[in-house]
């Protein structure tokens, strides 16, 4: 007879970038619910990198365990640093930062040339704001409609948190996947394939824009599916 533990689907936490919220991750989590996962969206304030995990780490105790972190842009460095937590069995990457443990958000962009959202912000109050044309290099491949929500619920870190960083490298120890963008204007296509590559991440390459969770969730779901079902075959081996 199995255990209670091997029956269970792992839980999916999310965790969002910069200038969004968990609301990006709307047209994915029905499906997961729909087929057995506890999924929770993780709203942290992006105020500091530490605060950011830390609220992640709340999370991951209204779920069951084990979870899978599926860390988005700037997400991925939450879940990096988050991952190392023990309820954690599998990350997933979308379009995302993965810091080493010698680098910060900043410090692995600035070896790659700067992508033209950057054209399109504004700092004011201590917090960058994207302007409304940078929707295009943030979303461009959504529906104007699409794009003007993304707009208006998005929401600005603090101007110094890509220079943050935190111990811990989860991606070094825990199985990851990577969905790599290559028509993002937001975070270069080749730092993700060089992410990806150095963390040995299961890759899936798609025409998108940077937000692939948006324009293209049946490929989200289906990465996460197979990242679960690997979590749960690992368990039923245990």
């Amino acid at each position: 007879m199995k255990s209670k533990s091997t029956e269970t689907k792992p839980s999916i936490v999310f965790c969002h970038g910069i200038w969004a919220d968990g609301s990006c991750f709307s047209k994915v989590i029905p499906t997961l619910q729909a087929e057995g996962h506890q999924v929770i969206a993780a709203q942290y304030g992006l105020d500091t990198l530490a605060g950011d995990v830390a609220t992640v780490n709340h999370t991951l105790g209204r779920v069951s365990r084990p979870s899978i972190l599926v860390g988005h842009s700037y997400g991925g460095s939450v879940i990096t640093a988050a991952g190392t937590d023990d309820r954690v069995a599998g990350l997933v990457y979308i379009a995302a930062l993965a810091p080493d443990a010698d680098e910060t958000s900043q410090s692995q962009q600035e070896k790659f040339p700067v992508t033209d959202v950057f054209a399109h912000v504004e700092v004011v109050d201590g917090r960058v704001w994207m302007l409304p044309d940078g929707v295009e290099s943030f979303a461009g491949d959504l529906s104007e409609q699409e794009k003007k929500v993304v707009w208006a619920t998005h929401f600005a870190p603090a101007a110094d948190l890509f220079t943050q960083k935190l111990d811990g490298v989860a991606w070094r120890s825990k199985p990851s996947s990577y969905i790599m963008a290559t028509n993002d204007r937001t975070v270069q296509p080749e730092l993700q394939r060089f992410l990806a590559k150095r963390m040995g991440a299961t890759t899936h390459e798609v025409a998108s824009s940077h937000v692939p969770m948006l324009s293209h969730p049946e490929l989200v779901i289906d990465v996460i599916r197979a990242a679960a079902k690997a979590v749960q075959e690992a368990m039923a081996k245990a």
